[in-house]
């Protein structure tokens, strides 16, 4: 069993080590402004000796014991061979995944492995060729170390009862020390072997088995941004962001909690359409300083309220629908959607207007139990489930669902059928997702016909369609129509908050919306609150982002990035960072930040806002109603409309 340890055990550092170089070569750029591949070596053997601890340590207790027996070695060179496979199959993903999400696997990679048929089609359909050489590959490897680590020894050698106690607390000994990795107060842990202010480098330094592995032992617990960022007094946290948002708190138990008075009237409360578009930065939006990939939504923002300096939340969709349907803001933990103590009573746009006889419907052209979205939606408000499984003859249908015109038909369909009830519609677009699969005919394909350009393209074009018959039917003067991204495209660089990929379009549209160009800073969390007075629907909500409608706001915006917390008040970005001093800088877009001293405000600011969140969703606090309340107003069956 020694000699299967052993070559197990130098076969990985050397496989790890060379993926390791391969990866930073690719990233060289990066690497030697930051300062080089020592660091990331270095680091690396670190974290590649707690992997190998943590495979090698029970054929360490045992292999004094059992050394010579045949039977032990077979089974110990099946173990190795899995515990081999399950090295090496996230650390051949990282390549994808670092042109994905712009560091190595994590969380999100168990996530996507929850959603097989989805994530195989989108890798076929996309990247058949580095599918096909990594499996090869991966069998090839595989194969090998079971030639090398899986070989049995017949005339291998035993000890002595004395010999086999003391080799076995030795071998005991070492795992102990190499799972540590360090005779210090704390144990290695991913911030250890981190050196600089880039996510993607300080990951390399790690190994993606490793990773992901340690991303899911942290969900033992809900992330705390007090831990992260440092703590804040509760009342001080409550009156520095309640203040800020304007609100003035009666009930303690439901500090956020207030009546909005829709400052628009109209007949009879508007119809709110929320269009998520995927993935839909402004580097892709003319209007905005992008490519020119969007003739039709730019023409549309001459049309409605642009607002030419939104910035998304996150970089994630759930953390972009947690903001536009729940006006939530982002927090060190997962978005709300997939917490488990937000899936009933949590407040959404479904829930508070309710009151108002609102009847809420979700479209979405792929299947909405993706991310949690479909149990979250219905457990909180929303009537009436659109998915794919619910359309009717699409157009076309991708790796993700249904394309964006299919989308656009269903809520059109809604709209047609609500008459004289105000409808909540929420529609998730899902074509500009790679593997980049769009109808034919539509667009002009430019280059590559699969690329995120043209879907951008096709996507644009949807837009288009869409709102050129929606301004012919009855429903476009009593609706309100918000088009924004949820998150850009690959969001990713050596910034700590890169804000130019936060920077997302944000449009308001219908009958009685007038033409406006708005160069204010907001953030995805003020538009549901703006929707609500263009609407004219006046409900107590928790929501602390801005009414847009009224002339003096706050410019600011708040966003989270991995573990980083920014917060950018006018031209000031504040940067929390977890176990590091704070950093403030000079913000100038699209990319240029100056360092400057300490302002005290902002940074407490700052602070309360990465706390609030943790703080309303531990206490149950961001809801309008008791249990027993939302237990009786939701207890309709659930409805998935059937065509």
């Amino acid at each position: 069993m020694y000699w299967q340890i052993l070559f197990f055990s130098l076969s990985t550092y050397v496989c790890l080590s060379l993926s390791r170089l391969l990866l930073s070569l690719w990233q060289y750029k990066r690497v030697q402004s930051a300062g080089g591949l020592l660091p990331i070596m270095f680091g690396g053997l670190r974290v590649d000796t707690t992997t190998v601890g943590f495979v090698v340590a029970l054929p360490l207790l045992f292999a004094p014991w059992l050394n010579d027996a045949l039977w032990a070695q077979q089974i110990n060179a099946v173990y190795l061979s899995v515990m081999w496979l399950l090295i090496l199959l996230p650390e051949l993903s990282s390549v994808q995944f670092i042109m994905e999400y712009d560091v190595r696997p994590n969380r999100l990679y168990t996530d996507y492995l929850k959603h097989p048929k989805e994530v195989a089609g989108m890798l076929w359909q996309g990247y058949k060729l580095p599918v096909i050489g990594a499996l090869v590959f991966l069998v090839a490897l595989c194969y090998a170390g079971s030639v090398v680590f899986g070989r049995t020894f017949p005339l291998a050698q035993s000890f002595s009862w004395l010999a086999a106690l003391g080799l076995s607390l030795a071998g005991a000994a070492v795992s102990f020390l190499a799972i540590r990795g360090t005779l210090r107060h704390r144990p290695l842990n991913p911030s250890t072997v981190a050196y600089c202010g880039d996510c993607l480098l300080n990951s390399l330094a790690l190994n993606s088995i490793y990773n992901v592995a340690y991303a899911l032992y942290s969900l033992k617990n809900e992330r705390s941004a007090a831990d992260l960022y440092g703590d804040l007094p509760t009342v001080d946290m409550q009156r520095l962001v309640l203040e800020q948002a304007g609100i003035q708190s009666t009930n303690p138990d439901l500090p956020s909690v207030h009546q909005h008075i829709a400052n628009h009237s109209h007949a009879r409360p508007l119809n709110i359409v929320i269009i998520v578009e995927e993935s839909l930065g402004a580097q892709f939006v003319g209007n905005l300083g992008g490519q020119d990939l969007t003739p039709n939504l730019d023409k549309l923002s001459t049309e409605g309220w642009n607002f030419r300096r939104a910035y998304a939340t996150g970089t994630r969709s759930v953390r972009g629908l947690e903001a536009l349907v729940c006006g939530f803001p982002p927090s060190a933990s997962d978005a709300v959607l997939r917490l488990s103590g937000a899936q009933q009573n949590f407040f959404t746009l479904a829930q508070g207007l309710k009151p108002l006889g609102y009847r809420s419907h979700f479209v979405y052209g792929g299947e909405a139990h993706f991310d949690n979205m479909k149990g979250f939606f219905m457990g909180n408000g929303f009537d009436e489930l659109h998915e794919r499984a619910q359309f009717k003859d699409p157009a076309f249908v991708g790796t993700w669902g249904a394309s964006d015109e299919d989308m656009f038909n269903k809520v059109h369909e809604v709209l047609s059928q609500a008459h004289d009830t105000p409808t909540l519609c929420l529609a998730f677009s899902v074509s500009n997702h790679s593997p980049w699969e769009y109808p034919s005919g539509r667009i002009t394909p430019e280059g590559e016909a699969a690329s995120v350009q043209n879907t951008v393209r096709y996507a644009d074009w949807a837009i288009g369609q869409f709102f050129e018959r929606a301004k012919q039917e009855s429903y476009w003067e009593n609706t309100v129509f918000l088009v924004a991204a949820d998150h850009d495209a690959r969001v990713g660089g050596a910034d700590a908050i890169p804000l130019r990929h936060f920077h997302i379009p944000a449009l308001i549209l219908g009958g009685s919306i007038a033409a406006r160009q708005d160069d204010r800073i907001i953030s995805q969390i003020d538009l549901p609150v703006t929707l609500l007075s263009l609407a004219d629907a006046s409900i107590a909500h928790p929501m602390i982002g801005q009414d847009l409608t009224k002339r003096q706001t706050v410019q600011r915006a708040i966003m989270q990035y991995g573990e980083n917390f920014g917060y950018l008040y006018e031209d000031l970005l504040t940067v929390l960072e977890p176990g590091k001093k704070h950093r403030q800088f000079t913000y100038t877009a699209p990319a240029d930040y100056q360092v400057v001293e300490t302002r005290p405000q902002a940074l407490e600011t700052a602070k309360a806002y990465a706390l609030w969140p943790t703080y309303m969703y531990d206490s149950r606090s961001y809801t309008v109603a008791t249990t027993n309340d939302v237990q009786n107003t939701y207890s309709h069956p659930l409805s998935i409309a059937a065509e």
